[in-house]
């Protein structure tokens, strides 16, 4: 595998991880704080020498972080030291600032009505404190359309939300997601290591590229019965093996499963 092809699976597979991060108001800097702590963690755990975890030095070396960056995110994953906390996105600082600085702030202490200009507090004003060089007309518009604030009277605005949040999500249907991605993902890796011990995990998928739209309802219909067959299926099956709980504390014990999903892309490639 090259590093190129390696690196356009990994493009695309982020596609829809970005897609819900972005839709969840996650900044760029968040994500990549994130990934500096995956990136850290994973290589402590998987590239230490004769059983031991991997020393700062060769996490550096591996990772392309420094040793002192390696030694803060480490500290940050022990739960030694508080994690960065990046800059929020451009609306997030906006809402912040509209609620919290006293600037824009009524005699109630509450987000005061903002003109469009001024020189005192207005939401230019507001908008050239917290939005930095982002287009502060396309800035306006977005909030609009999110309905995170409104225009009240003509050009006087009103904010309507604390927090940005695109689209709230139940938190375990958020872990969900992570669980999902991340089983799958484990499976793919596993079976493109060329080093492997054991023998390639079953993947596999079956779609195709010119299906009717028509059809896009009975198609899930039919995986909704189905899939759910299979899965309860192979759900008697892990039952009728898994190990009692008197056995627990002497039997190993792993996690096995398998997982179905619809595929629906109307991506043009």
């Amino acid at each position: 595998m090259t590093k190129t092809a390696l690196l356009k699976a990994c493009r695309h597979l982020l596609v829809p991880v970005v897609r819900l991060l972005q839709r969840s108001g996650i900044t760029w800097a968040e994500f990549a704080e994130l990934g500096k702590e995956v990136y850290v963690a994973v290589a402590g755990r998987d590239y230490g020498l004769q059983g031991r975890p991997t020393n700062a030095s060769r996490v550096a070396m591996i990772t392309g972080l420094s040793r002192r960056e390696v030694t803060r995110v480490r500290k940050t994953l022990a739960g030694v030291e508080d994690p960065k906390q990046p800059a929020g996105s451009s609306i997030a600082q906006v809402l912040s600032g509209w609620h919290l600085d006293t600037d824009f702030l009524n005699a109630g202490g509450h987000p005061a009505r903002l003109p469009a200009d001024g020189n005192g507090a207005s939401l230019a004003t507001l908008l050239k404190r917290y939005a930095g060089d982002t287009p502060h007309g396309a800035l306006t518009k977005e909030l609009l359309k999110l309905e995170l604030i409104a225009e009240v009277e003509p050009s006087v605005y009103e904010v309507r939300a604390r927090e940005y949040i695109r689209s709230p999500l139940d938190p375990d249907m958020l872990r969900q997601v992570g669980v999902a991605l991340h089983d799958h993902g484990m499976t793919l890796a596993h079976n493109v290591d060329s080093e492997r011990t054991e023998p390639p995990r079953f993947e596999g998928m079956a779609s195709n590229p010119r299906v009717a739209r028509s059809h896009l309802e009975d198609f899930r219909k039919y995986l909704d019965t189905r899939g759910q067959a299979f899965l309860e299926e192979i759900d008697a099956w892990l039952s009728e093996h898994q190990v009692n709980e008197t056995e627990s504390s002497t039997s190993e014990s792993v996690r096995l499963g398998a997982g179905v999903y619809l595929i629906h892309d109307e991506t043009k490639r």
